[in-house]
């Protein structure tokens, strides 16, 4: 049996990271956001990225204001879309755009081509979609 002080010590934490569970605090910064922001790894120069810092694609094979990367590659592939973008330095706000997809689903594009994320990439900085078939890319400002 624990302590009265330890008792106390345990229910305090428990209570205490319950409300961060339950309740979790807001990250301003995310709120205020634009949604795309660059990033820069020395090997790649700079690229597109989610708030997060999540890789953002093009394809190759797709056309201005078109995707051709629907079912199956979507899967692989899913479309990015935020309606925040405003203010990502280097890039004009006009450069972004929104379509509608053939199913429906709105995608943002970036001088047209429709922008993409890649199923492997999971963290800040992760690029394993670059280069694959030699028609998926980062894409550059």
């Amino acid at each position: 049996m624990l302590s009265k002080p330890f008792r106390l010590l345990f229910i305090s934490s428990i209570i205490f990271f319950s409300a961060f569970i339950l309740f979790p605090v807001s990250n301003p910064a995310v709120a205020d956001d634009s949604g795309i922001k660059i990033l820069e790894k020395e090997t790649l120069g700079r690229y597109l990225v989610d708030w997060r810092g999540i890789t953002l694609y093009r394809f190759a094979r797709d056309e201005k204001n078109i995707s051709h990367c629907i079912e199956g590659c979507a899967a692989n592939w899913p479309p990015f879309y935020t309606d925040m973008v405003s203010g990502v330095k280097g890039c004009e706000d006009s450069d972004f755009s929104t379509i509608t997809r053939p199913d429906g689903t709105k995608q943002t594009t970036y001088n047209g081509m429709p922008l993409y994320y890649f199923k492997n990439d999971r963290y800040t900085g992760d690029t394993f979609g670059n280069g694959i078939g030699d028609v998926w890319f980062l894409v550059k400002p």
